[in-house]
């Protein structure tokens, strides 16, 4: 079943990558300390775990935790697990995009977290949790809301994708503590039991998406 899902992801992966190419970019989205940078906004459950995965790819210069998608203005963590500030946890990504693209990405985030699951990922649970792509522009919208349509014609999973695809507002870095969390903690318990068997998945599935010295 493993080797199914992933052939039909791949195959989803290379008709969206064909149909990128045609799409027409606003950069004026974008807005990073290096003008050959671009960002992208992925919500995908805790996001030490998200920040986790992102951090070991090829091209991708820095992840940042934090929040997206909600009302209240400059939330804290202890506000935003309550579920009541409508944000996300998120993992804002700058990326160089002539080393690893949007798309790619996009099938790293659809194939380390469970798309299928409203407001929950595994023990995590509440709107906080919520799958969630924030676009930044028309050509990232258009190619995750194309991929996210072939995934779910495909049957790849049981469950309908309830991935929210919404426009990039607002995104608030969480706390120190929160930055490079995995890295800084994989001994604590939730790391071992939750992070680091995700994150050896992973780096098997992506080998060769790796920088260099990630194992």
């Amino acid at each position: 079943m493993k080797k199914i899902f992933l052939f039909l992801v791949a195959t989803i992966f290379m008709s969206c990558a064909n149909s990128q190419n045609e799409m027409q970019k606003d950069e004026s989205a974008m807005t990073t300390n290096n003008d050959n940078l671009e960002l992208a906004t992925f919500g995908a459950g805790c996001f030490w775990c998200v920040e986790a995965i992102f951090q070991d790819l090829k091209g991708v210069e820095k992840v940042t935790s934090g929040y997206s998608g909600g009302d209240v203005k400059n939330p804290s963590y202890r506000e935003v697990c309550t579920g009541r500030t409508g944000h996300a946890e998120v993992v804002q990504i700058q990326y160089d995009p002539n080393v690893i693209s949007f798309k790619e990405l996009l099938e790293v985030f659809w194939q380390t977290h469970d798309p299928t699951t409203l407001n929950k990922q595994g023990a995590d649970v509440g709107t906080q949790y919520r799958s969630a792509v924030f676009y930044h522009d028309q050509s990232q919208k258009e190619l995750a809301e194309e991929y996210k349509k072939k995934l779910d014609e495909s049957g790849v999973f049981e469950d309908p994708i309830v991935t929210e695809i919404s426009p990039y507002d607002t995104f608030y870095k969480a706390e120190v503590s929160h930055q490079d969390y995995y890295n800084e903690n994989s001994d604590a318990p939730y790391c071992r039991a939750v992070i680091t068997p995700k994150v050896e998945k992973f780096r098997k599935v992506f080998e060769d998406k790796l920088k260099e010295g990630v194992k």
